[in-house]
Order: structure tokens, then sequence, then C-alpha cells
């Protein structure tokens, strides 16, 4: 009876995997076919009512989406560069930012903390949507609107992080921190020396989790950016899959690879640090 219950819970699990990794591999095997063959399987999906068949293995295996982004458009190449300076600039902020505030709730007792962290919790739980409005009207006061900074400031100062690290440094000993002081060490010595290499777990989740939100992001750039050539490469894939979906298949992949390396690489901590956190 409980092999059979095995079985059954890997059939289950297969077929789910198979269901979530499906897009994944009709995206890579569909990026080697040739714009004559997408063109005959897909038909032109611009026309209302436009018949697309499903097909995933291609006929004749081709580079031709690859060159023709990679040499022939370069302009999706410079908009990769630009979601890497985007993401990076906020990965890099939000943990700095994080890192300290989540310190500070957890470790400092101070007048209000506990109401500023539920304020925190509600921000995290509203989508960005609702905050939007608001964020260009202090954006524009401040003379950003078309910088890159308008989307970098917004991303920094995201209240999902503080929660994160507050929730990974209020499970470290306190007993550590004060053993610190007792030898000297000022609050920024113990937050960058003893706390943060010892929450490098949920550091690293911080990390990837916030790539991964920012790496997406399509409606700050559309509507903080003025400049169509300083748009990161998110914003283009959908007008690439409608305009020529043998390149937009190129691009997905392209825009698949430093997400995936990022979990390969760090699949153990991002688990880990979410367990610290105690999210569910």
């Amino acid at each position: 009876m409980e092999k059979k219950h095995t079985v059954f819970n890997w059939i289950f699990l297969g077929f789910f995997a198979l269901f979530v990794l499906l897009p994944i591999v009709y995206t890579i095997t569909n990026s080697f076919m040739s714009v004559e063959e997408i063109n005959r399987y897909y038909g032109d999906m611009n026309k209302e009512g436009a018949v697309t068949l499903f097909h995933i293995f291609p006929d004749r295996v081709t580079l031709d989406s690859y060159y023709q982004m990679l040499f022939r458009r370069p302009d999706y190449l410079v908009k990769f560069w630009n979601s890497l300076l985007l993401t990076g600039s906020i990965v890099i902020g939000q943990a700095v930012i994080s890192c300290t505030a989540g310190y500070a709730f957890s470790k400092f007792r101070f007048p209000g903390r506990d109401g500023i962290f539920f304020v925190l919790i509600i921000l995290m739980m509203m989508p960005y949507q609702v905050t939007l409005v608001s964020n260009f009207i202090v954006l524009d006061l401040l003379n950003l609107i078309g910088s890159y900074p308008a989307v970098i400031l917004p991303g920094i100062f995201s209240p999902f992080g503080v929660f994160l690290m507050r929730q990974v440094i209020d499970g470290m000993p306190n007993d550590i921190i004060e053993a610190a002081k007792l030898d000297g060490a000022n609050q920024f010595q113990i937050l960058f020396r003893i706390v943060a290499p010892r929450c490098r777990a949920g550091l690293v989740s911080l990390i990837i989790l916030s790539f991964v939100d920012s790496w997406n992001m399509v409606e700050q750039p559309l509507i903080f950016l003025k400049d169509r050539a300083a748009y990161p490469l998110s914003v283009f894939l959908a007008e690439s899959n409608s305009a020529d979906p043998s390149l937009g298949f190129a691009c997905g992949v392209l825009a698949m690879i430093p997400v995936a390396l990022l979990f390969l690489f760090y699949e153990q901590e991002l688990v880990e640090g979410i367990s610290l956190s105690n999210l569910k």
C-alpha cells in the first residue's frame, strides 16, 4: 500500500513538474526554429482570430534567431545590459537598506518600532500598482522622471526586503552581539562583520528574490522612463513577441539565463534563507 502511495506521489509531482517546465522547454526549442517555420506553424499572430498551432520541436535546427539578436539587432543586447544595470543597482541598494533596517527593527528598541513595522507589512501586502501614482508624484517633484534613479529608488526601499531580513536577524542570539559590544565593536562593525556573515543564507535569498522581481519589472520602466532606448529587456519582450516571434523566443532565452544561473548556484541558500525567515 505504501509503495502504491509513493508511485502516486511521483506521478502527481511529475505532472506538475512537466506543467511548470513546459513553457521553458517550449521557449528554448522554438528559439532554434527559422522565421519561415515559425510563420508556417503560428501564422500571423497580430491578426484577430488567427490560428496558432502548438509546435514544440523544430523541423530544422537553426541559430538564425540568435545571430539576429547578437549581431544584426544589437539593440536587444543593449536592453539586456540596461536590465543588468537597473537590476544590479536595485539589488545592491536593497541589500544594504534591508540589512540595516532589518537589524534596527530586530535588535533596537525605539518608540513606535512595532507600529512602523506593521505599516511596512501593510505596504508589503499591497500590489505595486497601488503606490505607483504616489511614487510618480514624489519622483516628479524630485525631477527624476525619465532617469534611471526613478526606477531604482522605489525598488531599493522595498518593504519586503526589510521584513525578510528582520525575520532572519531576529533568530540570531543576542549574546553574540553583546559580546561584540564588550570587545569595543560599534554598531556598523557588528552589522557588517558579525550579523551579515551569520545571516548569509537570508541575504542570498533576498538578493535572488529581489533580482527576479527587478529583472521582470515592466510597469515601472514604462511609466518612469521616457526614452525607449533606456528600456530594459523585460519591456521589449512583449513587443518582440508580437512583431517578430522568432526573435522573441531568442530574447526570452536570453532573459532566462541570469535567473537560472542564480537559482542553480544558490538553490541551497535560497531554501535555507526562506526557512530561517519563517516564511510560509
